[in-house]
């Protein structure tokens, strides 16, 4: 079984900065794309940023030079470092892995999600 768990998150003033972290463990082979997704209630979830094996990133333009994405390979962990945050900021952010499991199977995984709340 492979899962991914989410921590950080929380609530802070418009203009601060918090730092998410999603680890995956079980028994993995690799892990290929890392990202974050949020969404809003009501709303899709949309894509924040992802991260690829190769270290190449992506950012939603809402958020780009404010939030930086990374990977430890060796600890199959990814952050997600939001600075500079706004009131629109406030969703629940997941993080999604795509996984190459040890019997060679290839699944994508959710985060169980983590709210952050920008207050004005």
């Amino acid at each position: 079984q492979v899962q991914l768990v989410e921590s950080g998150g929380g609530l802070v003033q418009a203009g601060g900065s918090l730092r998410l972290s999603c680890a995956a463990s079980g028994s993995i082979f690799s892990i290929n794309r890392l990202g974050w997704y949020r969404q809003d209630p009501g709303k899709q979830r949309e894509l924040v940023a992802f991260i690829t094996n190769s270290g190449n990133t992506n950012y939603a333009d809402s958020v780009k030079g404010r939030f930086t994405i990374s990977r430890d390979n060796a600890k199959n962990t990814v952050y997600l470092q939001m600075n500079s945050l706004k009131p629109e900021d406030t969703a629940v952010y997941f993080c999604n892995a795509l996984v190459t499991t040890k019997s060679w199977s290839t699944v994508n995984l959710w985060g169980q999600g983590a709210q952050v709340t920008v207050s004005s």
